[in-house]
């Protein structure tokens, strides 16, 4: 637990806390006073008092919270009207706890055993409220000198020196506040190359059922979309925010009016951070609304965390392909479904998101808010970037939103760009499954009924009408299993699907256009390019066989 920064004052009538404990959730906290103990939790944060004077409870107590400074301000009445509180800046005073009394309870109660159960849930504490503690310490500027910058626009460092703990379930990092971006990004790049698994992949690759669904789906903005090109085909002159109004649901006016009104100064290195991590959140969201089909379950918070280089490892992006890049090896190495076809699919998706405007991009963002508000501890993503986000995207400028937009739809992302050498895989894969077709064919011509040698040398009395009969019979099955052979191979090569890969996006991907046929199967296998070594061993053997049997024929005669 942590201890959180506190001051204490007072006036005649009551003692005034003011308790620092920002990146906490405000909406769960508790409140504990009586005599001379006071006790405060929020998670991460833990606070206990032995006060030097007694306050008590009588309905004139009050608390507020200022969520730009989190500060918790409560004020608390004192017992004696009038008494002043001496040591009030003694902090270590104030924290040491109270002397321990005797751990041996003095009375024993005697009853039934429900009554002892009702006692014992009553008894039973959720927290240990005798943690130790430890003054709180201010960073110093030769700290923050030292320190590294995340979260929104890079204007935050210094929240995990105490917070570590807490946030190694949330983020890949660690350490943030003394790893650098280039090294950030070398970590990065090395754990995913150890977490890629290829037979995962290559599961996926075949067995797509289930992804051949996930492609049909159509979220709202793809529907939103439509609506909007189809109003500017109409009326060429129209803009984009007349043609499409995006609606908000009363929760999200609620959501919006819990948001204070701030102004971010940022200089134009930071500006271009801010647009590139967008884009990077909005992949990953676009990817967990297509899986789950719109419907939010507990992993929805792994899954965008997980997918976002800007949320899992606080990545500063210097343009829109590393970007894609990133995302399409996350997409590859930890959601359920990996397939490349996915990053293509989320890639359209958010460009058709930026758009649409501010208000799809600010729908998005506020459903991101609420997946994470309600995990815990991922909400603290919300302290660093989406509240962030939600404020200044609603007085962002459109014509930067749409360039975004316009530079994210010509940037090309093909799978050999991800670096984790995919396409030779498919290639091995694919190799693999010709070879075992070949195979399958080589064993049902095998089983042809063929003349065995023993039983046409046996015999070579017989008259010349006999060999002549069993010559022609041999020459008459050999003729029909080539035959066999010929059309086996042929009805392999015609259904057979083509060797193009059907998941490399175009040169210059079309939103417009790259929709269609996105629920067609995807291509698994290639014949190969020539007959495999059996056949020809095979064709050598029963030719050598034919002319074996009609020289011996043609001696006996």
């Amino acid at each position: 637990m942590i201890t959180p920064a506190f001051e204490l004052s007072q006036d005649a009538e009551s003692l005034t806390i003011a308790i620092r404990v920002p990146y906490s959730r405000a909406s769960e906290f508790e409140v504990y006073y009586e005599g001379v103990d006071f006790k405060f939790y929020a998670k991460p944060y833990f606070l206990r008092l032995t006060l030097p004077g007694r306050i008590s409870e009588n309905a004139t107590e009050d608390g507020s919270y200022d969520m730009d400074k989190g500060i918790f301000t409560l004020r608390l009445s004192k017992e004696t009207p009038g008494q002043h509180f001496e040591g009030l800046n003694m902090l270590t005073a104030l924290l040491a706890p109270r002397k321990s009394r005797t751990a041996k309870s003095l009375v024993e109660v005697l009853g039934s055993s429900e009554h002892s159960a009702e006692l014992n849930d009553y008894e039973e504490e959720d927290f240990d409220w005798e943690i130790e503690q430890s003054p709180y310490e201010e960073l110093t500027e030769n700290d923050l000198s030292s320190q590294c910058f995340y979260g929104f626009g890079n204007l935050r460092t210094g929240v995990f020196k105490r917070l570590q703990d807490e946030m190694s379930d949330v983020v890949d990092i660690r350490e943030p506040d003394s790893t650098p971006p280039a090294e950030r990004r070398r970590q990065r790049l090395a754990t995913e190359e150890l977490k890629f698994d290829p037979d995962h992949y290559l599961a996926d690759y075949f067995e797509d059922a289930a992804i051949r669904h996930l492609l049909k789906y159509k979220p709202w903005w793809t529907i939103a979309f439509s609506k909007m090109m189809d109003s500017i085909g109409k009326n060429p002159e129209q803009n984009k925010d007349e043609a499409f109004q995006v609606t908000f649901s009363d929760e999200e006016k609620y959501q919006l009016l819990k948001f204070k009104n701030k102004s971010y100064l940022l200089d134009k290195r930071a500006q271009y951070h801010v647009y590139y991590g967008l884009i990077d959140i909005l992949l990953a969201y676009c990817y967990e609304i297509r899986v789950t089909e719109g419907e939010n379950n507990v992993e929805s918070p792994w899954n965008i965390r997980k997918l976002s280089g800007t949320l899992c490892w606080f990545e500063s992006w210097n343009n829109v392909h590393e970007i894609l890049v990133s995302f399409g090896r996350r997409v590859l190495c930890y959601p359920l479904y990996r397939h490349f076809k996915l990053v293509t699919k989320a890639h359209i998706d958010t460009v058709k998101i930026l758009h649409l405007g501010k208000s799809a991009i600010l729908k998005c963002l506020l459903n991101i808010h609420k997946i994470f508000q309600e995990n815990d501890p991922a909400y603290i993503l919300n302290d660093l970037y989406i509240s962030d986000y939600c404020i200044w995207i609603q007085k962002a400028k459109s014509k930067k939103l749409f360039s975004l937009a316009e530079t994210l739809q010509k940037t090309v992302l093909v799978k050999g760009q991800l670096g984790l050498e995919i396409e030779e895989l498919e290639s091995a894969a694919l190799l693999v499954q010709g070879e075992e077709n070949m195979l399958d064919v080589l064993w049902t011509a095998s089983r042809l009924p063929l003349p065995s040698l023993d039983s046409l040398t046996i015999g070579s009395a017989a008259s010349d009408g006999i060999s002549s009969s069993k010559t022609e019979d041999l020459s008459e099955a050999q003729a029909k299993s080539s035959e066999c052979k010929v059309e086996k191979m042929n009805h392999v090569e015609e259904n057979a699907p083509p060797v193009t890969d059907s998941f490399e996006i175009c040169t210059k991907p079309d939103i417009w256009t790259l929709d269609r046929g996105q629920g067609e199967r995807v291509d698994s296998s290639q014949p190969p390019g020539a007959p495999a070594p059996l056949i020809i061993e095979l064709e050598e053997k029963m030719e050598t066989t034919s002319a074996f049997l009609t020289e011996g024929n043609l001696s006996s005669g």
